[in-house]
């Protein structure tokens, strides 16, 4: 059948001038960044990257991705417009950084100091609450602790050397040590609970003397 119909031997192009062809280049760009930077975010996550490996490709990816999608604004006024037609809702991380317009590991300087304060007492509650369930696995804790030291590093009005940070910090470097599978011992468990809490309670002495 396909031999008596040449036509479906066709090539099929998108477009048929050159200002088509330039916005359908316009529209791959958008969509390939949010889909690298969604990679970028989970390998950070996963300590895959450092962190100022990740701040740079972070911040040029932020960068293209304005200069990007104001070549396409005449066609999807917002991103969620834009993310709802290639269906792009996967991309939770990505989009969280663009709207965020920062690095995760760039200190907060838009006000939000509250946010972070929130956000910070939620995590460690988080925490010493699974800890005392007795979840030791590395998967099930350390996505929240590194929540929390990345929470901490944002807030620009916590010092740079404060001990409860330094605290959580050397945990978080205990768990990228151990396999996604590896528990903490009962030993482990007791130390970090104890450190967390000090962490905590240091946290809000700091809160309580600002």
């Amino acid at each position: 059948m396909a031999a008596n119909r040449p036509e479906l031997y066709q090539e099929v192009k998108l477009y048929t001038s050159a200002r088509e062809r330039e916005h359908y280049d316009n529209l791959a760009e958008v969509y390939s960044i949010v889909k690298t930077l969604q990679a970028l975010e989970k390998a950070y996550i996963k300590d895959s990257i450092t962190a100022k490996e990740y701040t740079g490709a972070c911040s040029r990816l932020l960068a293209q991705y304005k200069a990007a999608f104001r070549q396409v604004q005449a066609s999807y006024r917002t991103l969620e417009d834009f993310v709802k037609e290639y269906r792009l809702e996967s991309c939770s991380a990505a989009l969280e950084r663009i709207k965020e317009d920062r690095p995760i590991t760039m200190k907060d300087d838009k006000g939000n100091t509250s946010k972070c304060i929130a956000d910070i007492v939620s995590l460690f509650i988080t925490v010493m609450d699974k800890l005392k369930l007795e979840i030791r696995a590395k998967d099930e804790i350390h996505p929240d602790l590194k929540d929390l030291t990345d929470s901490m590093e944002r807030m620009s009005t916590l010092p740079s050397g404060f001990e409860g940070k330094a605290q959580v910090d050397r945990w978080l470097s205990t768990l990228n040590g151990m396999a996604a599978s590896d528990e903490l011992d009962e030993n482990q468990v007791r130390q970090m609970v104890f450190d967390m809490e000090s962490a905590y309670n240091a946290f809000n002495k700091f809160l309580h003397d600002s």
